[in-house]
């Protein structure tokens, strides 16, 4: 297990330019096992640690030159991360309101109708009373000389009333 921990260390570190197998093991050797140790170390530290001063310099810049990738990239993904969270809760007040406002809406559509509906019903109620009060001003109330309804009706009682029966 400590194989396999020495050998990722020695990967990470061969990531960077200027960094063989031989020059890794050497780091992690003198406990220099991150990308980020090797950026702190200064050049001394990294020619202690058996690395010729030009190499240093140059493993020195790189590694210094990853890490500030690193935290850029970090820093962009919880920047992303803040941007996310904001847009989803606007996203959320923005469907919340929305909400809202069709509710309130519907609640108008329907007292609306309500107020249509009531006048409609009002209406009809007064024209039916008024065409109730004109048809009766309309029809004749009066009998006729016989005791029958409807003064303009004669109907023959017997066929000696009808008119071609008395033609002289």
């Amino acid at each position: 297990m400590a194989a396999k921990k020495s050998s990722s260390k020695i990967e990470a570190l061969t990531a960077l330019p200027g960094i063989g197998a031989a020059t890794a093991k050497k780091l992690v050797a003198a406990k220099l096992d991150s990308v980020s140790k090797v950026a702190g170390a200064g050049a001394k530290k990294l020619q202690d640690a058996g690395l010729s001063a030009a190499v240093a310099k140059k493993v020195g810049a790189a590694a210094k030159a990853a890490e500030k990738g690193k935290e850029a990239t970090k820093a962009t993904a919880t920047k992303a991360k803040t941007v996310a969270k904001k847009t989803a809760s606007k996203a959320k007040s923005t469907a919340k309101k929305t909400v809202a406002a069709s509710k309130e809406t519907t609640s108008k559509a329907k007292t609306a109708a309500k107020k249509t509906a009531s006048k409609a019903t009002e209406t009809a109620k007064s024209t039916a009373s008024k065409a109730t009060s004109t048809a009766k001003k309309t029809l004749p109330s009066k009998k006729s000389d016989d005791g029958r309804k409807g003064g303009t009706l004669k109907i023959p009682r017997s066929v000696r009333d009808m008119p071609w029966f008395n033609k002289k």
